[in-house]
């Protein structure tokens, strides 16, 4: 019994203390321990506080910081100035000032597309044809430099690990559609190494472990040890199950309350209805030739991430409530070789990304489903490494402004909002801070981030913390 909970790695207790959990509630208030009283823990369907205009998120996690003036952010100032040193005003907010040099033209053409003629550098051509998808908030800025803290802030709220993840927050607040397969699922590179800062992306920090991120793999067996090893009759497995579960009841009768013993018998639960819904979900010998060709797949350089945004409308499709993807490696973190680096990363992820728009909205999905990329900072508008040459050189961190962009339910398409000041350093207009960007997502989901809390210690925790926030409505269509 423990070892097969144990092969599952971790998958049931991520994403199931469900029912068994919440029926512990009152034990656990006669024994002294602090509940959120207003809230059942489990992943069943909850009511947002108002309309939604979305009921499931995609997170594209862009790590590594992408460089938003050599995408997003057009920016004449450099090419006009390029080599001029400011070295003394930007100090600050470099992590490398030993190798910081002046300001530095984007090596990159950039044109206008769409009706709304979105400035887009030819690194993303894919993307180009989507422009009037998706509203562009070219004024975003984090409050660190180095990409640990970044990261948690973008993940969590704030520059420290230990704590929820917007993941976790959204099915603490929303449930799930689908109770067969795990509200939040995480799709990370195929290859077995983890993002910056690992598991901690998907955490469910203080909030009750079933809200924690199930990591599902997009290549080889999506889930380990979730299959039998011997094939068995249906109704051999029927009984087996029946026989288990009966046993597993008289002793849970016996221990009341005892959240482990709770959550493993739920851990069993949710393996078995996956056993179907999860091989339903992740295969992709289902989809047709041109929709593995629009996502990449089988081509050398889209083929892992674009089996990985391909499983995510899959799942988002079967009802799961929260996907976030990550590409592989670093591939933004560009401090060399830029002229090189840049195009690699946006070649991995550009064509798949576009498959995704196109393919959400094909389906008619994009009117309930948020899609929101960026990473965890930009890069700044100074060479990283001196010479005259901007390819052979690259860009340090930019936490003070950066571009993301958001796509799909309740957003207007060819929206351009904020902007940078004329070199693209700093946030200037309509400035976005990291709570704003999690209050905008909240609030797309039907959840006010003010009464979306969880209350530990006698405090009521929020993502948002205590800071004052807003909610950028101008993105709305």
């Amino acid at each position: 019994m423990g070892s097969v909970t144990n092969g599952l790695q971790g998958i049931a207790l991520a994403s199931l203390f469900s029912n068994d959990l919440y029926q512990s509630s009152d034990l656990l208030a006669a024994e002294g321990h602090e509940l959120h009283k207003s809230r059942a823990h489990n992943l069943l369907p909850k009511q947002p506080h108002f309309k939604p205009r979305a009921k499931a998120v995609i997170q594209l996690m862009m790590q590594g910081g992408p460089s938003q003036v050599d995408l997003f952010d057009y920016k004449p100032e450099l090419e006009k100035n390029h080599g001029k040193s400011i070295l003394k005003e930007i100090a600050k907010d470099l992590s490398s000032p030993d190798s910081a040099g002046g300001l530095m033209r984007s090596p990159f053409e950039f044109a206008q597309h769409g009706e709304c003629g979105m400035w887009v550098s030819e690194l993303m051509p894919h993307l180009t044809k989507h422009v009037d998808d998706i509203a562009l908030v070219r004024s975003m800025y984090n409050t660190h430099q180095n990409h640990e803290p970044a990261i948690y802030k973008i993940q969590s709220g704030k520059t420290m690990p230990g704590l929820p993840t917007l993941g976790a927050w959204t099915v603490y607040g929303l449930g799930s559609e689908n109770q067969n397969l795990p509200a939040y699922v995480v799709l990370a590179n195929p290859d077995g190494r983890l993002p910056v800062n690992t598991v901690q992306n998907w955490q469910p920090g203080y909030l009750p472990p079933l809200y924690q991120g199930t990591r599902i793999r997009a290549k080889g067996t999506p889930i380990l040890n979730l299959q039998s090893e011997t094939e068995e009759p249906d109704a051999v497995v029927d009984l087996s199950r029946d026989l288990l579960g009966r046993l597993d009841r008289i002793h849970q009768s016996k221990r009341a309350g005892h959240l482990q013993l709770d959550a493993r018998i739920a851990s069993y639960e949710l393996a078995a209805r996956m056993q179907v819904s999860a091989n339903e979900a992740l295969d992709l010998s289902t989809e047709t030739e041109e929709t593995l060709s629009n996502y990449g797949i089988d081509e050398k350089e889209t083929d892992n991430f674009g089996r990985q945004c391909l499983l995510a409308r899959r799942l988002v499709e079967s009802g799961v409530r929260f996907i976030q993807v990550h590409p592989p490696g670093q591939g933004w973190d560009n401090h060399s070789n830029i002229g090189t680096s840049l195009p690699n990363i946006c070649k991995q992820t550009d064509k798949p990304v576009a498959g995704l728009l196109a393919d959400l909205k094909q389906r008619g999905l994009m009117d309930d489903v948020l899609v929101v990329w960026g990473g965890e900072f930009g890069r700044l508008p100074i060479a990283q490494l001196r010479g005259d040459d901007p390819k052979k050189s690259g860009r340090d961190h930019g936490p003070a402004g950066f571009s993301v962009w958001f796509a799909g339910a309740g957003i207007k398409g060819g929206t351009i909002y904020g902007s940078t000041d004329e070199i693209g350093w700093r946030a200037a207009e309509n400035r976005v801070s990291v709570a704003d960007w999690h209050a905008t997502i909240l609030h797309l989901l039907g959840m006010d981030n003010e009464h979306l809390y969880y209350e530990s210690h006698g405090f009521k925790e929020r993502i948002t913390g205590v800071e004052k926030v807003r909610v950028v409505k101008e993105i709305f269509s």
